[in-house]
């Protein structure tokens, strides 16, 4: 905050002479040299590019035990830094954690594809994401505090998960996979869903509230998301492939592990907030079944998604979220300009069918601003 700000409210009548010369004080107490810590961030960068620089030029003279040396020593002395240092390096600065955090498990991660580079070794993407899961999990869930280790952990467990579920379903593999594996595939691709419940219980008993926080919020952001892309693949026809009885089947077991998700979430956390919580990632879980069956259909799909975001507005609305209230309305109102493309993509070959969906783009962004601006609850103080 400037002073010439602080000044202004003043001259206004907004504040007394007290509270800002106490509002002056306590800037100037906290004033951070943002122009000298630019000057050594730029230097601190221009070392770490000229390392970089001539480490890549002499990759291949450098002996790979060397490489891997040097590679397990610094995820050692960055695990060692955060065990003997995390209390001083939080007192100085909680991003300076989450900053270590993240790289080491950053370094951890691209460790075991250094490991193979240097010995030539090949497997499965899932292999080695496991194994870092299994090593580095814990670190992320014990020292994490705020977005970067919550996105790690979920995008992590989510490409893992990802990558498996694809290797184990090849439909090129033969024999093709059966009804169990596919199943069990749907139930590993929906578990990073389970970090709502977990992040839910421990929100409240923890010193990291916000890490719980946003792990919560982003199992959630990781059920809708699924869930809304399963009305997508609807509309485009594209559960049509042999086999429609066990994709459904798969689809109701992605759906099951998101609803029990969504009921835990809400038990554990019993609150305005956490009930609407669980009520989002249950109502997601309910979609994927009837996305299944509404497969290669303009219409159903379509209601589908916006009766998902409507709910998700309304939990918005109870709970008192305007950013997701509003996030809410523009994906509904996204859906509705694409389902007037689908419906009417004869009129687009006309000038008077482009006059029409830009009208009817015009007024539906219109009335998604209106509705936005005035059932939008109140920003947060």
């Amino acid at each position: 905050m400037s002073a010439r700000k602080i000044a202004a409210w003043h001259d206004a009548g907004l504040i007394d002479a007290d509270t800002r010369d106490r509002l002056l004080a306590h800037e100037a107490a906290h004033a951070r040299p943002l122009a000298l810590w630019a000057v050594f961030g730029i230097g601190a960068l221009a070392i770490g590019l000229g390392l970089v620089s001539v480490i890549a030029a002499n990759w291949e003279d450098i002996p790979g035990q060397l490489r891997l040396g040097v590679h397990l020593a610094a995820v050692a002395g960055a695990l060692a830094a955060l065990f003997w240092r995390e209390e001083r390096l939080a007192g100085a600065s909680p991003w300076a954690v989450e900053a270590l955090v993240f790289v080491t498990a950053a370094l951890g991660l691209t460790f075991f594809g250094h490991l193979g580079q240097v010995y030539q070794t090949s497997a499965p993407l899932w292999q080695p994401l496991a194994t870092w899961l299994v090593l580095f999990a814990p670190l992320l869930l014990l020292a994490g505090r705020s977005w970067p280790a919550a996105l790690a952990l979920i995008g992590g467990a989510a490409w893992c998960a990802w990558e498996y579920a694809g290797a184990a379903t090849r439909w090129d593999a033969l024999p093709p996979p059966g009804l169990p594996l596919l199943m069990w595939c749907a139930f590993v691709t929906a578990l990073p869903v389970g970090f709502a419940p977990l992040a839910a219980w421990l929100r409240a008993r923890s010193a990291r509230p916000a890490f719980w926080r946003r792990l919560e919020q982003l199992a959630l952001a990781y059920a809708v998301t699924g869930a809304s892309f399963a009305t997508v693949l609807a509309a485009l026809g594209a559960f049509g492939e042999p086999g429609l009885t066990r994709e459904g089947a798969a689809m109701a077991t992605s759906g099951a592990v998101a609803l029990l998700a969504g009921l835990a979430t809400a038990f554990l956390r019993p609150g305005t907030s956490g009930q609407m919580s669980g009520a989002i990632i249950a109502g997601a879980g309910v979609v994927p079944p009837f996305a299944f069956a509404a497969d290669n259909l303009t219409l159903p799909p379509a209601l589908l998604f916006m009766l998902l975001w409507i709910g998700i507005a309304a939990a918005a609305l109870f709970a008192q979220w305007r950013g997701v209230f509003q996030l809410a309305v523009a994906a509904i109102a996204l859906r509705l300009i694409i389902l007037s493309f689908e419906l009417a993509g004869d009129l687009l070959a006309s000038g008077f069918g482009l006059i029409l969906s830009g009208v009817m783009i015009l007024a539906v962004a219109w009335g998604a601003v209106r509705v936005s601006k005035t059932f939008a609850p109140e920003r947060a103080a």
